[in-house]
This record gives C-alpha cells, sequence and structure tokens, in this order.
C-alpha cells in the first residue's frame, strides 16, 4: 500500500513542507477537484473556504481555519493536469508558494506532490502562527481523507495509507 510521505526542511528565514501521495485517479480527475475552489475545502484541512477561480492568473482569497487572517495568492505556471502554483506575498519581508505537480502513473494512478515554502524576514515571527504542515493528527494532513467524499470521487484514496514517514530536519 502506498505512503503519504512529508518532508519537512527549514532554515533561518525560510520553511518548506513536501506531501506526496499515490491517488486511484486519473491526471485529470485529480486536476477538477484541485481547481475546484468550492470545494477545496472539503478535501484540505488546512482551508475553511477559497474566493476567486483557480485559473492561470487568478487571484485567490484563501482563509485558513483558526483565524480571521486570509491569503491571497496569485495562480501561476498552470499546466493542466500537471501543475499549478500558487504565490503571494512581499519579498523579501514574507512569501509564500505553494507548488502542485501531479504525475501519471501505471494503472489509473496519479502521483500527486504539493509543495509550501514560505521565506523572508518576517519568517522567524510569525512561524509560529503556522500550520503545522507535518502533523499528522492536525492541519498538516494536506491530502485528507474528506478528498474521498467529494462527489464522482469516492475512491480517489483507496490504497493511500494514512501511515506517515517524516523526513528531513526539523
Amino acid at each position: 500500500m502506498p505512503e503519504l510521505n512529508i518532508t519537512k526542511t527549514r532554515g533561518a528565514f525560510w520553511l518548506s513542507c513536501r506531501v506526496e501521495a499515490s491517488i486511484r485517479a486519473t491526471p485529470e480527475i485529480v486536476w477538477a477537484i484541485l481547481t475546484d475552489a468550492k470545494n477545496f475545502p472539503r478535501w484540505n484541512s488546512t482551508v475553511t473556504a477559497i474566493e476567486g477561480e483557480i485559473r492561470d492568473g487568478g487571484r485567490l482569497r484563501v482563509h485558513v481555519p483558526g483565524t480571521d487572517r486570509t491569503f491571497t495568492p496569485k495562480v501561476t505556471d498552470v499546466a493542466p493536469p500537471e501543475r499549478m502554483t500558487w504565490a503571494g506575498g512581499f519579498a523579501p519581508l514574507f512569501k509564500g508558494v505553494r507548488t502542485f505537480t501531479l504525475r501519471r502513473g501505471n494503472e489509473g494512478w496519479t502521483r500527486f506532490a504539493m509543495e509550501e515554502r514560505f521565506s523572508g524576514l518576517m519568517l522567524p515571527l510569525v512561524k509560529k502562527s503556522l500550520p503545522d504542515f507535518g502533523n499528522a493528527g492536525g492541519a498538516g494532513m494536506q491530502i485528507d481523507i474528506r478528498f474521498s467524499k467529494i462527489k464522482g470521487a469516492e475512491t480517489l484514496l483507496r490504497g493511500v495509507s494514512l501511515t506517515r514517514r517524516r523526513r528531513g530536519s526539523g
């Protein structure tokens, strides 16, 4: 059974977390779910709502749990159904970049990866307020089991082990 792999690395002014999993669905199906802003919170526990369209050049308003704060990333580098990037912030003070990558696997599976990288001079002051992306029991579950409850996607996470392997420093 495939594992959900979480890799966290950090430095004084940067923090990165990469989550990878194999999903039993084609990249086209996974892409349709990734770009459905209305239903994004149904499978991703680090988001409570998204306003805007997830499309190249789109500006989003991402609401996160436990706070009134929102993030307003711009969607770029869109290549359906392979990759897209959400980026926001004010470099060199604080910048966040989330990159989604989908690779076609065998027999209808997709290798999903999402990397979140925060950087900037303000990071040491704000990093405690960021979700613990590597926390198996909390907001770190980027690929949430709720993904499988989306209409038409009931089988997408079958075969994904919820056992996590943490690598990297931190």
